[in-house]
C-alpha cells in the first residue's frame, strides 16, 4: 500500500531524528522519556536487570571482572536506567563496607553549591569574600576580590596550585588573575565554608539534610589531613550518580536544579574544555590534567562514549555517567597502577572492557 505524501514526509523526518547521534550533542543531565528506577530510601532493596535482558555480551563479563580484580578494585557497579545490572565486590569488600571517594567527592560540593543557590543562600557569580570576608587568601585584596564562587567550581581561581592541600590564608597565594588560568586546586573546599556561612549551619548538617538523607545515602565526611573526605558504601555512591543521571531529580523531587546541573556537566571556562563544575567531560577536543599547565589534544578517555562525564578521584575512585547508554558506573578501590590524582590510563583500558560487555 502506498503512503500518502504527507505520511512519507513525516516518516522521513522521524527517521532523521532517530539517526541523530547523542554523542554529537552537549552533555545533558535530562534523560528524556525514560522510566528511571529509584531504589527506596532506608532500604537494601534495589531492583536488578539482567545482562541477557539488555542483549549485552555475557561472555565478556568475567574478563571485565577479572581485570578489575587484578587492578586492585574493591567494588564495581553498573546501573541501567537505575537498576543494577552488575554489582561485584573484591578483596573482602561488601555492599556495607565504606570506602573513600577522594576527589570524586568534589562533585558532592558541586551539588551542594547548586542546592544552596536554589534556596537563595548564595550566587555563584558573587565573590567569595562576600561570604568569607576579605583575608581568606594572602593575595592583595583587589586580586582576592576577583575570585568568585564560580571560579572555585571551575578550578580557575588563579591561586598557586603548587603549595599543597592546605587552604589556610598563608597557603593561598596569587599566581594569576581569576579566570585566566586553570589549575586543579584544593581551594574548592572553601565553597563548603561559603555554604556553611550562608546557611548558618555546619557543612555536614546542611549536606545531610539537603542531599544525603533525601536520596538515601549512607556515609560521612571524615577529616583527613587538611580537609574532609567523604566515605560511603558503593551503593551510596551509585545513588548519587543516579541522581545526577536523572537530571538532579529523585523520583518526583528536584534536588539539584536542572539548569545548574546542565552547566556543571558542560565546559565551564575556556581554559580546559574537558572540565565543568568539578565534573570531567569526555568528547572534547583537548584537556588539561592536575599539576600541569600542558594542554593535551584529543578526548579525555577515547574508549568511552563522547557524552560521558565523570567524577574522578585519587587512586581510581570513579563515577561514570553516560546518558546515551542510560548507564551509571561505579568503581572504588586502591590505585589500579601507580598512585594518581584523578585520570589514569586505567580509565581507557577499563572502558575497552566495558565496551566489550555492553556493545
Amino acid at each position: 500500500m502506498r503512503l500518502p505524501k504527507i505520511a512519507l514526509v513525516l516518516f522521513g523526518f522521524l527517521v532523521i531524528l532517530s539517526c541523530s547521534s547523542d554523542n554529537d550533542s552537549p552533555n545533558n543531565s535530562d534523560p528524556q522519556n525514560e522510566d528511571i528506577y529509584f531504589p527506596p530510601l532506608n532500604s537494601d532493596t534495589w531492583e536488578t536487570k539482567s545482562i541477557s535482558e539488555l542483549g549485552w555480551n555475557e561472555n565478556e563479563l568475567q574478563p571485565l571482572l577479572d581485570y578489575l580484580e587484578v587492578k586492585n578494585s574493591k567494588s564495581f557497579m553498573i546501573l541501567h536506567e537505575g537498576k543494577i545490572v552488575v554489582e561485584t565486590y573484591f578483596d573482602g569488600h561488601t555492599n556495607t563496607s565504606p570506602w573513600y571517594w577522594a576527589s570524586a567527592g568534589k562533585t558532592l560540593t558541586t551539588a551542594m553549591t547548586g542546592i544552596a543557590e536554589s534556596e537563595g543562600l548564595l550566587n555563584i557569580d558573587d565573590k567569595v569574600s562576600d561570604y568569607l570576608g576579605t583575608g581568606w587568601t594572602s593575595t592583595p585584596v583587589e586580586k582576592e576580590n576577583l575570585i568568585t564562587c564560580k571560579h572555585l567550581l571551575s578550578m580557575s581561581s588563579g591561586l598557586d596550585d603548587s603549595l599543597g592541600d592546605d587552604v589556610s590564608p598563608s597557603n593561598l597565594q596569587y599566581i594569576a588573575d581569576a579566570g585566566t588560568r586553570w589549575a586543579y586546586h584544593n581551594v574548592y573546599v572553601k565553597l563548603q565554608d561559603v555554604i556553611a556561612t550562608a546557611s548558618n549551619q555546619d557543612w555536614s548538617t546542611y549536606f545531610n539534610t539537603k542531599l544525603k538523607d533525601r536520596i538515601g545515602m549512607s556515609g560521612a565526611w571524615i577529616q583527613t589531613g587538611d580537609f574532609s573526605v567523604y566515605w560511603s558504601t558503593t551503593r551510596s555512591m551509585a545513588r548519587f550518580g543516579l541522581l545526577v543521571y536523572a537530571g538532579g531529580k529523585w523520583e518526583s523531587q528536584q534536588i539539584i536544579p536542572e539548569n545548574y546541573l546542565n552547566d556543571a556537566i558542560n565546559t565551564s571556562q575556556n581554559l580546559n574544555e574537558s572540565y565543568g563544575y568539578m565534573w570531567w567531560l569526555n568528547g572534547k577536543s583537548s584537556f588539561r590534567l592536575p599539576q600541569s599547565q600542558v594542554q593535551f589534544p584529543g578526548e579525555l578517555i577515547p574508549n568511552a562514549p563522547n557524552d560521558m562525564y565523570a567524577a574522578l578521584g585519587k587512586n581510581d575512585q570513579k563515577i561514570y555517567v553516560v546518558p546515551s547508554k542510560k548507564l551509571v558506573i561505579i568503581r572504588m578501590g586502591d590505585a589500579a597502577d601507580a598512585e594518581n590524582f584523578a585520570l589514569s590510563n586505567f580509565d581507557n583500558e577499563l572502558w575497552e572492557k566495558i565496551n566489550a560487555l555492553i556493545n
